[in-house]
């Protein structure tokens, strides 16, 4: 899904973007002041050129930067509910169960965001080539995909299910 800037809609939990806005709450506040403190620490040990911790500290001031920038974005436009109820089709937020070279393969279709860390579930992007190639199909539809590596890979839908977290 995208709107008419080019940025994505994504599709969250309010358990999702609840953790997600604390993180960035954490992040913006806590996390920048922790981080500012830590480069003013290592700037006074001397020379910048040879001073490993100022450099790590810098470096890991860009990571946190970038980590407020991408959570910013997904969280202005994210779409915030209940997982859509599975009705035999694919689409974002549903898990799907295909058959990819031989092997059933069972992953939710969304943001990687959605299942937090503790999640073992494989989550595809529908910006993904193979999200792309199964977005609206149904169950018992066979579709491919070409891969980064240039083969034609085929998939075939088994299940599509509605996300239980």
């Amino acid at each position: 899904m995208s709107d008419s800037t080019g940025s994505t809609t994504q599709w969250l939990t309010q358990e999702a973007h609840d953790r997600l806005s604390a993180e960035l709450t954490h992040l913006s506040t806590e996390g920048r002041n922790d981080i500012a403190k830590r480069i003013e620490a290592a700037r006074d040990e001397g020379d910048l050129k040879e001073n490993g911790g100022y450099h790590a500290a810098k470096d890991e001031q860009g990571k946190i930067e970038a980590r407020i920038r991408t959570l910013t974005e997904l969280l202005r436009h994210a779409v915030v509910g209940e997982a859509p109820s599975a009705h035999g089709v694919v689409e974002p937020g549903t898990v799907v169960t295909a058959t990819i070279l031989g092997d059933d393969e069972r992953f939710l279709l969304g943001s990687r965001e959605i299942v937090g860390d503790d999640s073992d579930i494989d989550v595809y992007s529908e910006q993904s080539p193979l999200g792309q190639a199964i977005i609206g199909h149904k169950i018992g539809d066979t579709v491919s995909y070409t891969a980064p590596n240039g083969k034609e890979i085929a998939v075939t839908i088994v299940d599509v299910a509605t996300y239980t977290g």
